[in-house]
């Protein structure tokens, strides 16, 4: 069973919101940082990554491209990302650089997909929003 990523749900910072706890919960869900109709949530909207203008002149729409790369802001993120979660959005984006946004996608397919049932496990808390293992 496929978890359904795309590329419409990776953010510019490495983060795969699908992952995402607003992206997998029922009420409110986001439609991800990059959705341009759709709920989202209000840290998204204003996200100084998202909201670059490095980030507009790069072709790729991912950070590792800017010229700023990696900035303060993607540094602080991605280091809140590891010592919560776990995860490293950095290295998120070296491999999408290095294997392309297909085989990431391809990835995070089988790392978050649950065990029990086939769901997507969040990034946030760990468990399946779907069976809740």
């Amino acid at each position: 069973m496929s978890n359904g990523f795309n590329e419409r749900l990776l953010a510019p910072c490495g983060m795969n919101c699908g992952t995402c706890m607003a992206y997998l919960r029922k009420k409110n869900q986001s439609t991800g940082c990059r959705s341009t109709d759709g709920f989202k949530l209000y840290h998204c909207t204003v996200c100084s990554i998202l909201l670059c203008d490095y980030l507009a002149q790069t072709g790729s729409g991912f950070c590792y491209e800017c010229v700023k790369y990696p900035c303060l802001r993607l540094k602080k993120l991605d280091k809140r990302y590891r010592e919560k979660y776990r995860a490293s959005l950095m290295a998120n984006l070296e491999f999408i650089q290095k294997d392309g946004t297909d085989t990431f996608i391809k990835r995070e397919n089988e790392r978050w997909r649950c065990s029990s049932c086939g769901g997507t496990r969040c990034i946030h808390t760990g468990t399946c929003f779907k069976c809740d293992v």
